[in-house]
């Protein structure tokens, strides 16, 4: 296990950056571009573990993948060419891998066996599961098919109407997916506003939606054709420069061509409510998701309550806002954010842990955090709980500790930004 010691500094965030390419695009431009007939090019691919866990899922399915440094070309044969794996599936930690090819690999005619590691097969899969089987799928697995591992006995499914008992893009694209291979239409009905990545993505590929509301309909059958995406910049990696921009004061910084869907731009919104000065301008559209431009100073922050509908888009960001919230004056309350629990690792426990650790005052909820500031932290030694954005928020709170920060399990920041410290040595000055 690597652990990285960071120095306490005095510096700011200046200059300009670009983030690695959004994790959640990435991820549904492999999946819809294996499934499609003819050869489809992915720019700005994030080549982080979880989204090369979707790659190499239909490679072990027979589809040739290119790949040279950030794009990816895929040469897709259509859903009918696909062949049953010879091995199981890793999913690694990939909670997105898992829940979204549960949906295609219930509906394909191929038996498929698919295991993560320690972590993601702690992970609720029931979610995704449970529905599907209304749908027709024969899928088994540990704790009653709750839990990774899980065997898929593929057929043909059967279009249903679901109302969602939870906030998760991942069980509503899934669902979509399966609804595609299968005959009839299936209506997805959401509890509360998801990111809508797959709903903005699959037009690109040629499929048709009909979204009202919170209501998603799409017909089975209709086939896939190839497509050329250039994937915006990570909104979630972004936040943790946001948030040290907005901390330090003096910083300066400028992040270019971040996705900025309005169902991801939560971590914008609160930060603004807290007062920070930050500006957003789109510049241009990849298919219909807004891409542009945030502009970021230092300045003094306030305490806030989040609760309800903006926690989904946000649900992410929560850590590093609440390390956002200990330099700011008052009381912030997180709320209606229980979700976190069930990420990676349970990410409530892990910031309350964590920021205790470096002298901050905060108190964990059932659902969510209250963080009393503005505290000046201490430094110390913090594990990541092998949970990327806790690792991340961890080496942004170096930044204002009076003591250094080390870091146990650096490696887990590859999950979703491999160039991490690179880019956060770069804008330092």
């Amino acid at each position: 296990m690597s652990s990285i010691e960071l120095q306490p500094t005095k510096k700011r965030l200046n200059g300009e950056l670009r983030v690695p390419g959004d994790k959640s695009i990435s991820h549904r431009s492999v999946i819809f571009s294996s499934l499609a007939h003819g050869t489809s090019y992915i720019s700005n691919f994030l080549t982080g573990e979880d989204c090369l866990r979707t790659v190499e899922a239909f490679r072990l399915m027979g589809v040739e993948i290119e790949q040279k440094e950030d794009q990816l070309i895929v040469h897709g044969n259509g859903i009918t060419h696909l062949k049953e794996p010879v091995h199981p599936i890793n999913f690694g930690n990939s909670g997105t891998t898992a829940r979204l090819m549960s949906g295609v690999l219930a509906g394909l005619p191929l038996f498929t066996t698919a295991f993560g590691d320690e972590s993601l097969s702690k992970r609720p899969m029931d979610r995704v599961v449970v529905p599907l089987k209304e749908m027709g799928a024969e899928i088994t697995g540990r704790n009653n098919h709750s839990l990774l591992p899980l065997a898929f006995k593929g057929r043909k499914l059967k279009g249903i109407r679901h109302e969602l008992k939870v906030k998760s893009a991942q069980v509503k694209s899934a669902l979509i997916l399966a609804g595609l291979l299968g005959e009839g239409e299936t209506e997805v009905v959401e509890l509360g506003e998801t990111r809508n990545h797959t709903e903005m993505l699959l037009p690109e590929f040629g499929v048709q939606l009909k979204v009202n509301g919170r209501s998603i309909k799409i017909e089975g059958g209709q086939e896939l054709q190839a497509s050329n995406i250039k994937v915006p910049g990570d909104i979630s990696s972004a936040a943790f420069f946001i948030v040290a921009a907005s901390i330090t004061q003096g910083s300066d910084l400028l992040i270019r061509d971040v996705g900025l869907n309005s169902t991801r731009d939560g971590i914008v919104r609160a930060m603004k409510q807290m007062g920070a000065d930050i500006e957003t301008k789109v510049h241009t559209h990849v298919g219909s998701e807004p891409v542009g431009d945030v502009r970021i100073r230092g300045r003094m922050l306030k305490g806030i309550t989040l609760k309800g509908d903006i926690i989904p888009n946000l649900i992410d960001e929560i850590p590093i806002l609440a390390l956002a919230a200990t330099q700011a004056e008052g009381e912030t309350v997180i709320k209606d954010a229980k979700e976190l629990r069930f990420k990676e690792t349970d990410r409530i426990e892990a910031v309350v842990q964590t920021l205790q650790s470096l002298g901050a005052d905060v108190e964990g909820l059932e659902d969510g955090i209250i963080i009393k500031g503005k505290t000046q932290l201490k430094g110390g030694i913090i594990d990541s709980y092998g949970d990327h954005r806790i690792g991340m928020m961890g080496a942004i709170a170096s930044l204002i500790s009076q003591e250094p920060v080390t870091i146990q399990d650096k490696d887990c920041i590859n999950i979703s930004y491999p160039s991490f410290f690179e880019h956060l040595n770069e804008t330092l000055s």
